[in-house]
């Protein structure tokens, strides 16, 4: 009896840690986006296909994320954000997490190579990219966010790629879209986390201030994640096109989103930086369903 309550225990500590180690609401998030992407580009849908994209973009995303704590486990036991998660709290070995991030690595390249070629090179460029250049950045730079958010931008455009094989004008405007609406999500988390981003020397605001200069940045960077989100309409992105009233929804949506920039760059408080990260998650969650439902509706129509 003593034995099976130990494995069990034993079993929901390591799910619970395989869940945070590799941050699995985060990569839900992004597998949903690269979900989106591929139901932008198709007529028919493949579920094995949607399978087989869910399961690699997690193994995907997953790999990036604990690389990323391997690298940063002696900065994030610095955190209170962070000093819990399983490598700084002991609970997972640097070996073992190695381990993990090499299996989810393979299988994951391994599963977008049986969709097709250009899907497993733009998810090797996207680990490479997180692990290699973003991570280590950090601490050094601002810029930082301007390299992160280039594999952050790929899931998007990654299920396009999925779908039909090839990057085109469709797919750039997708990675446009997810690029330049990072920048305002993450300067939001960077504002309200600055003093504990500080412990481990991360260099995440663009003036390195929670200041009227960075919420001056996330206005504008807001601005030109809405117009790229409209861009559709005008007829010259090939296959993904927008509806007049989808369009109008889009609209509507961005400017609620620049509603909370504005905020922040009038009230300067961590409340509000909270308020702009929660709106613009669910702003691009917004913009990708009314993009594939618009896409659907059109074509039943």
């Amino acid at each position: 009896m003593s034995n099976n309550t130990s494995t069990s225990v034993t079993s929901k500590s390591f799910l619970a840690d395989f869940k945070s180690v590799t941050k699995m609401g985060l990569s839900i998030s992004v597998v949903f986006s690269s979900l989106a992407g591929y139901l932008l580009a198709v007529d028919s849908v493949s579920f094995q296909t949607l399978l087989l994209l869910a399961i690699g973009g997690y193994f995907m995303v997953g790999a990036s994320n604990v690389f990323n704590q391997i690298i940063e486990h002696d900065l994030d036991a610095l955190m209170d954000r962070t000093k819990n998660r399983p490598i700084p709290a002991g609970r997972m070995t640097l070996t073992n997490a190695f381990i993990l991030a090499t299996i989810l690595t393979i299988a994951g390249l391994t599963i977008l190579y049986i969709i097709n070629e250009r899907t497993a090179m733009f998810g090797a460029i996207s680990i490479c990219l997180y692990t290699s250049a973003y991570t280590p950045l950090k601490t050094k730079t601002p810029l930082s966010v301007f390299v992160g958010a280039i594999p952050g931008a790929i899931p998007f455009m990654l299920g396009w790629v999925a779908a039909t094989g090839k990057f085109g004008i469709e797919a750039g405007i997708l990675f446009m879209l997810q690029f330049f609406w990072q920048f305002p999500h993450f300067w939001a988390i960077g504002w309200f986390l600055h003093d504990d981003y500080q412990k481990a020397g991360f260099n995440m605001l663009p003036t390195g201030k929670r200041d009227k200069g960075t919420a001056l940045q996330a206005i504008i960077y807001i601005v030109w994640t809405v117009l790229i989100s409209i861009i559709p309409v005008f007829g010259f992105t090939g296959t993904l096109q927008l509806s007049v009233v989808a369009t109008l929804l889009t609209l509507a949506a961005g400017i609620w989103f620049l509603y909370y920039g504005f905020k922040l760059f009038k009230n300067q408080t961590v409340k509000a930086a909270r308020q702009l990260m929660l709106s613009s998650v669910v702003y691009i969650t917004l913009i990708q369903i009314i993009y594939v439902l618009d896409k659907f509706i059109r074509l039943w129509i």
